[in-house]
């Protein structure tokens, strides 16, 4: 354990929003997915090899880091905290892998189980990674206690939706599949976790004889789903959105699929249900720099017929500077997620914009949202991102905002900020 202390930088741009604390995360400053749980933040790591927890009880003066080391060879990029319990992703560190995945292009235009060539794989082998799903204790919120594994015979597990409760939803990448395809976990006893059902695009298994029915250069991949009551919305990168009824776990059923890809450009990526309105929030990621991969948009649904999702607007674009031209990722990243004991709102959404920052967005008319606030942090001052040739400038990745209305933003390099919206 050692105490983090930061001069508060500041922000190249900020409307409505105050930056009031910073982390640079014990020397590790990169960051991906982000928990505020009990007064910690648990912050997933894209290039240090493991997760750590930071103390934000005091969010102006955020505390003690604890870092977690990952498994060798391994990415423990995206986590979830609900309760005690703290899940854990597992699966093979790609980008370590730079003769496979030289730059983004690589990882980003091809199926993973192909280059990595566990398509036509099936049943368990030995590998040099672990992969799968690790489950913690966090009574003690900065001492996790491992209690239980998941294991999964390939790649692994990229993302988990964990709210509570018997289920959990993931994307994994199995051996035989060419992509992470969309599993349900079971969750009855958290030491013992089991897989209980499974669900993928057509084209996605290979080891079964299937053949890709998408087109060369594009990427069929669930990042992950949410699900509100017995419905899971899935962004599948390339391949859309589907909505799957998952009232049996053990065999959803697919209700609708809808694919904006071509002619936009793809890698849709984070859903958002507002139920008791009847819409549904889609972002598409921005995956390649200075739009090489086109403009990338975030998409209001009407799902008052969860069978004929209608998009029926899109938010606003930052554009107080020409954010292309700044270089890195321009464009949506990550929703908060209205999570249970969490900031929850219908009409007020925050999320990422990578090179633009943070921004809030006011939904009260959903076929005219508004922008009412944003910050950019400074580029970072280190770059923890070991791939050659990255611009040094900030790519705000995730966003977890608290019951009190806290921003926790992390950044691939930056560090976490602790910012105050104006309301």
């Amino acid at each position: 354990m050692k105490t983090m202390s930061d001069d508060l930088p500041r922000p190249d741009y900020a409307r409505n929003m105050k930056l009031i604390g910073h982390s640079g995360i014990g020397g590790r400053g990169d960051g991906l997915q982000v928990m505020v749980h009990r007064g910690f933040a648990y912050v997933a790591h894209p290039w240090s090899q493991g997760f750590s927890i930071v103390d934000v009880r005091d969010p102006k003066k955020p505390g003690e880091v604890n870092f977690i080391p990952a498994p060798e060879n391994t990415w423990t990029i995206h986590l979830q905290t609900h309760d005690d319990l703290l899940l854990v992703v597992n699966a093979l560190d790609l980008f370590a892998d730079t003769s496979k995945f030289p730059d983004e292009k690589s990882y980003y235009t091809r199926s993973i189980g192909e280059t990595v060539g566990t398509a036509g794989e099936s049943g368990a082998k030995a590998r040099p990674w672990t992969a799968g799903m690790t489950v913690y204790d966090i009574s003690t919120p900065d001492a996790p206690r491992r209690i239980g594994f998941l294991p999964v015979n390939g790649v692994g597990i990229h993302r988990i939706w964990y709210v509570g409760g018997r289920w959990a939803y993931a994307s994994a990448l199995i051996d035989g599949f060419t992509d992470y395809v969309f599993i349900t976990i079971d969750m009855a006893d958290p030491t013992k976790p089991q897989i209980a059902g499974r669900w993928w695009l057509p084209g996605m298994n290979a080891a079964a004889g299937e053949t890709p029915t998408w087109p060369a250069g594009r990427r069929f991949a669930l990042h992950h789903a949410l699900t509100e009551g017995d419905t899971a919305y899935a962004c599948w990168r390339d391949g859309g959105l589907t909505i799957l009824d998952v009232a049996d776990q053990a065999n959803p059923k697919l209700l609708a699929h809808r694919n904006w890809s071509p002619p936009f450009g793809g890698g849709t990526h984070s859903p958002l249900p507002l139920p008791s309105r009847d819409l549904l929030i889609v972002a598409d990621e921005a995956v390649l720099d200075n739009e090489e991969d086109g403009r990338k948009l975030t998409w209001v649904f009407d799902i008052r017929d969860k069978t004929n999702p209608v998009s029926i607007s899109t938010f606003p674009v930052p554009s107080e500077i020409d954010y292309v031209a700044k270089g890195g990722h321009f464009g949506p990243h990550n929703l908060h997620e209205n999570r249970p004991g969490s900031f929850v709102s219908d009409t007020l959404i925050f999320a990422t914009w990578q090179n633009a920052g943070v921004r809030a967005f006011d939904i009260s008319d959903p076929y005219r949202p508004v922008e009412t606030g944003a910050l950019v942090p400074p580029a970072p001052r280190v770059m923890t991102d070991r791939r050659a040739g990255r611009p040094q400038v900030v790519q705000s990745a995730d966003i977890f905002v608290d019951a009190a209305g806290l921003l926790y933003v992390t950044d691939n390099n930056g560090g976490l900020s602790i910012i105050e919206y104006g309301g």
